[in-house]
């Protein structure tokens, strides 16, 4: 839950954690994004970011890391922070430009995009983790464990997770032999021997390891 608590000329805004950890809000500001990335580990398809800037006369529960929540309660979470939300808005960096950038400045310039795609520009961003893409012209905060502790930054993540998964989901439909759909794309067992067997296809990442070695190049 988020308690905001009104004083002359100030707006205070708290979220209490689990853990009754709390994050106070950079003072002097109002519209705050939450924006967020899912998708920096896969071997496969773009990394994929979400910002969203709440409205707090609608608030939304069960706000929280969207790794933590089922499949299902993203979903019925995704659909409500579209309806609710005073802006959202989706960014991407595909695996040619992660090839060309690498993840960490690919994954900075997609949470840029989804940014500057906002039909409402915020005051301030807080982004999840430990860096502030270079880029967004906006006042800014980075938030480690900013998705368990930020409700606009666990909103961005849901939103974020759930658009990626149905990417995987669509890639599996178009090759069910790689199981797409059980790996999302990350390394695990599975995928390394589907893709020791069968190769990459156009939509892997070519500079990641494991690729390179289906590839047969070095390093």
């Amino acid at each position: 839950n988020v308690m905001r608590i009104a004083k002359p000329h100030k707006l205070w805004l708290i979220y209490w954690s689990k853990n009754m950890t709390d994050f106070v809000y950079p003072e002097g500001y109002q519209l705050f994004a939450g924006v967020d990335e899912v998708g920096r580990g896969p071997l496969v398809g773009a990394v994929v970011t979400a910002a969203v800037i709440l409205d707090p006369n609608k608030p939304i529960a069960g706000l929280a890391d969207s790794k933590k929540l089922s499949e299902k309660k993203r979903l019925a979470l995704a659909a409500e922070i579209k309806e609710k939300a005073l802006a959202w808005a989706m960014g991407r960096a595909e695996p040619a430009e992660i090839d060309e950038l690498n993840i960490l400045h690919a994954s900075m310039l997609a949470m840029e995009r989804a940014v500057k795609a906002l039909k409402i520009q915020p005051h301030f961003v807080l982004v999840d983790g430990n860096r502030i893409p270079p880029n967004l012209g906006l006042p800014a905060q980075a938030v480690v464990k900013g998705d368990s502790l930020v409700t606009e930054i666990s909103a961005a993540s849901i939103l974020a997770k759930v658009a990626r998964d149905q990417e995987m989901e669509a890639l599996d439909k178009k090759h069910p032999e790689y199981a797409f759909a059980q790996h999302k794309g990350y390394p695990t067992k599975l995928h390394l021997e589907k893709l020791a067997e069968l190769g990459p296809l156009p939509e892997y990442r070519r500079s990641f390891l494991p690729v390179k070695k289906a590839l047969g190049i070095e390093g």
